[in-house]
């Protein structure tokens, strides 16, 4: 049994979420999450702390913004694309029970965005923006990292967001190096 509730987007993506692990959710029926659904999620984390855990695409990025602005200290869950993607369709709802559970093991804490360990500098030389490979390494780091994918300027965000230590960073992104050395 999961403590914390899970925010999740629709009704199957609750469905899939009780498919790998015993918890309970909180839909906020789509993209157009209103007052009444922030304030569950809001009484939730003050209870018993939520999860944000929505899909891997442009909307799902736009609502856990959302909640994360509005319901500070959340935590959050992501999904690869790939881990989502079932027929052209991206959505927690497709995502495999190990996917779920291996991404629920992997919660990221949203702490105080004061300074970040990581810089803009170590970004642009890491090939993670300003690169003809950025989006790829991104996608790739975000994994490692366990944040997701997203741009150059949220992935910063969420290095600062979710405190991202100079060592995890440098793992990871010696790891990218050395699988990309190896496939070249």
């Amino acid at each position: 049994m999961i403590k914390e509730i899970i925010v999740v987007e629709g009704k199957d993506d609750t469905v899939a979420i009780k498919r790998a692990v015993e918890a309970e959710t909180i839909e906020t029926g789509g993209s157009a999450i209103n007052k009444d659904i922030l304030k569950r999620i809001r009484l939730a984390q003050e209870r018993r702390g939520v999860i944000i855990f929505t899909d891997p695409d442009h909307a799902g990025e736009r609502i856990r913004k959302i909640i994360a602005k509005e319901v500070p200290g959340c935590k959050h869950a992501f999904l690869t694309q790939e881990a989502a993607t079932s027929r052209g369709d991206i959505g927690v709802e497709n995502a495999s029970v190990e996917a779920i559970r291996e991404a629920l093991a992997n919660v990221r804490t949203d702490g105080m965005r004061g300074e970040s360990a990581i810089a803009w500098e170590d970004l642009i030389e890491a090939g993670l923006i300003v690169h003809p490979e950025a989006a790829s390494r991104r996608l790739e780091m975000g994994k490692r990292l366990g944040i997701g994918y997203c741009n150059g300027k949220q992935f910063y965000n969420r290095c600062r967001m979710f405190q991202i230590s100079r060592e995890e960073f440098e793992a990871a992104r010696q790891h990218l190096d050395k699988e990309e050395g190896a496939s070249s």
